[in-house]
């Protein structure tokens, strides 16, 4: 009987330079994206055949988005671009001398290499926490705790053990940027309009939302106007906000924090920080303490000629704007991978190359129904107005004209019913009551 799968990437040799991404990120589809019509060979490479728009992931979670919404498959985005090829598999390990990838589906020859693969989550070594949080990075994690948020509330019901009840129904999120924020937010909502119509036999007043942030104040890349308001919004939504206060351990139901101070809770959202995550091959010397690969203004990886890194994996040096890094958001990614494109034409047609400036265009989160913060360079606003500039611009930012009318349907549909339509628990039993 033949193998249904092999260790060959069946990519043909066009006699064209190769450029290989790794990642199909916010950066990474910029650079391919760059390359339409270019006189080169794009290989692009993922462990998903999607791309996800990250920003909208606690919408998932919370029920508010199909997960269809705000994932977009890579081969339909690329299918009219001549020269293009996508392959699902993982990069293992990079080998620079021989200009070679080695993945999870064989090997493969570049002349110019883009690493994209972003960052992975922090839990800063604790490994208790990293086995009993949920992450909030890919569209499998926003399932995994949608189905989490539901199943606690189904199993609420169950029992009559008050602390394990109260266990349940007591979530605690950890970290207090955009979506840490956005979360706590998004929950509070649930608590008030959905949930007291699908459990009325539960005493929603016991729910408890925790946002626990590390430093003194929430949306630290942000304004303090737009702190102050955020703080402001939340509390008055119901949420208990702790700051200055970090979590040193969670075994599944207790969590506890630097204070001494202890909640019990089997919910436990880790929303703290992310890291690089370099891939085997490169120069010890060129990777940070935080994993993420240094480069120099054109983010070529230093030390190397055709090798490049963008987006949350890059650490650009020189910067006087930005001296530890630019932020590990899509803007960057997405103005490093755009220039990346030009500068990899450039540097096939021996032209000269331009240096990379981050352009700052702002900062926003939402905080719920009518509630948003916005700092841009113009202007900063909160309230009603800041809600609308951040739908609009989430909404331009997704891929795909379905995917936009879904969003905005569902929106829309929220807006005026105070409903969540996608309450779906999507999973075996696996995470019960014990």
């Amino acid at each position: 009987m033949p193998k249904l799968i092999t260790t060959r990437t069946r990519i043909a040799d066009l006699g064209k330079p190769r450029i290989i991404i790794i990642g199909g990120g916010f950066g990474g589809l910029e650079v391919a994206k760059g390359l339409k019509g270019f006189k080169a060979q794009v290989v692009l490479f993922d462990r998903y055949n999607h791309h996800t728009f990250q920003p909208l992931l606690y919408q998932v979670a919370t029920s508010g988005l199909e997960t269809s919404s705000i994932v977009f498959p890579f081969r339909k985005r690329f299918s009219k671009q001549p020269d293009f090829f996508f392959r699902m598999g993982e990069v293992i390990s990079i080998n620079p001398d021989q200009n070679t990838i080695e993945t999870s589906i064989g090997s493969v020859k570049y002349d110019y290499l883009v690493i994209a693969n972003g960052a992975t989550t922090n839990y800063y070594g604790m490994k208790d926490v990293e086995e009993n949080s949920i992450p909030m990075k890919t569209i499998i994690d926003s399932i995994q705790l949608r189905n989490k948020i539901i199943r606690n509330l189904e199993n609420s019901l169950l029992t009559d053990d008050p602390e394990l009840m109260n266990s349940l129904m007591d979530f605690v999120i950890v970290g207090g940027g955009p979506t840490g924020v956005e979360l706590a937010g998004a929950l509070s909502e649930l608590k008030k309009h959905v949930f007291p119509e699908d459990y009325k036999e539960l005493e929603l007043s016991h729910m408890d939302v925790h946002l626990v942030e590390a430093g003194p104040r929430l949306l630290n890349g942000m304004s303090k106007e737009a702190s102050e308001k955020a703080l402001e919004y939340l509390q008055n939504m119901g949420v208990k906000v702790h700051l200055n206060c970090s979590v040193k351990s969670y075994d599944g139901y207790e969590v506890i924090f630097n204070t001494g101070e202890k909640l019990i809770s089997r919910t436990l959202i880790w929303a703290a920080g992310v890291k690089g995550k370099p891939i085997d091959g490169l120069n010890a010397d060129c990777i940070t303490r935080n994993g993420r690969i240094r480069v120099d203004q054109y983010n070529r990886v230093v030390g190397y000629d055709n090798i490049f890194t963008i987006g949350d994996a890059a650490v650009m040096e020189g910067d006087v704007s930005f001296p530890n890094g630019h932020p590990m958001m899509a803007p960057p990614a997405m103005q490093q991978g755009r220039l990346l494109a030009k500068n990899l034409k450039r540097i096939i047609q021996k032209k000269p190359i331009q240096p990379f400036r981050y352009k700052d265009k702002g900062s926003m989160a939402t905080i719920g129904r009518n509630r948003a913060v916005v700092d841009l360079k113009a202007f900063k606003t909160q309230g009603f107005f800041a809600w609308f500039v951040w739908m609009f611009v989430h909404l331009i930012s997704i891929i795909g004209f379905r995917n936009k009318f879904f969003v905005l349907f569902s929106w829309f549909w929220s807006y005026f019913s105070y409903d969540k339509s996608n309450r779906l628990i999507i999973s075996r039993n696996k995470d019960g009551v014990n």
